[in-house]
């Protein structure tokens, strides 16, 4: 299978010339000249890498890589940049870029970065994971870690179960039944108000640092892990 490519840069010299050198190698180009276009097409075509320009009109490329992420896609980033500044550079990669190549560059390294980008993406694709991603949250059960962005949160054993379960069912509203049985083992009974003391303690610690809340409260119904209209 061709692996698709989305190419977003607003310079359209550029862009017409990695359409033709890269679909001479094989790919499949998807093509986008500003942010907003690019997050859409990210969306309709699911790339397997995405090649993106850091100056961009509206939308820069630093803002299309954070939404990108917090999308929960883990797709290769290569950003472009014409600036040789290294806290240019960091903050690219802060914000999940894979990888980052100085404007002007040679065709035949950009060619390179991307074999090794897809290289990677390809083996850990092959590799079982168990890691769950919402948001920008990352749960990983191997390890019982839990970040935001590139925040760890501690969380307790009861509190990492819990958030679990929302995130193998996110945006669907999960009632108290359901919950109690799940985490505690048992149907739900009497005035108990255990399950809203964990939830307030789930979103004191995952909203700390002024992030906006994704645990909902759908009244009559239960809770749902979904991010604010």
């Amino acid at each position: 299978m061709r692996e698709t490519i989305l190419v977003i840069d607003d310079d359209e010299k550029i862009t017409s010339m990695l359409r033709r050198s890269l679909a001479f190698e094989g790919y499949t180009i998807v093509t986008a000249n500003n942010g907003n276009d690019g997050l859409k097409k990210m969306l309709e075509q699911e790339p397997h890498l995405v090649i993106l320009d850091v100056m961009m009109p509206v939308v820069d490329g630093w803002e299309v890589c954070r939404r990108i992420r917090e999308g929960g896609s883990s797709v290769p980033i290569l950003m472009l940049t014409a600036k040789d500044e290294v806290t240019d550079r960091v903050k690219g990669l802060d914000l999940g870029a894979d990888d980052y190549l100085i404007k002007p560059f040679a065709l035949e390294e950009l060619l390179a970065r991307v074999r090794v980008l897809l290289r990677r993406r390809n083996e850990r694709a092959e590799q079982p994971t168990n890691r769950l991603h919402y948001d920008n949250i990352t749960l990983d059960m191997d390890t019982r870690e839990v970040f935001r962005e590139s925040q760890l949160i501690e969380l307790t054993t009861k509190e990492f179960d819990l958030l679990h379960l929302f995130m193998q069912n996110p945006k669907r509203v999960l009632s108290r039944d359901i919950i109690m049985e799940k985490i505690w083992g048992y149907d739900y009974s009497g005035e108990s108000n255990v399950l809203e003391v964990y939830i307030a303690l789930l979103r004191q610690k995952t909203e700390e640092y002024g992030h906006k809340r994704i645990i909902q409260t759908v009244r009559g119904a239960g809770y749902v892990l979904r991010g604010e209209n």
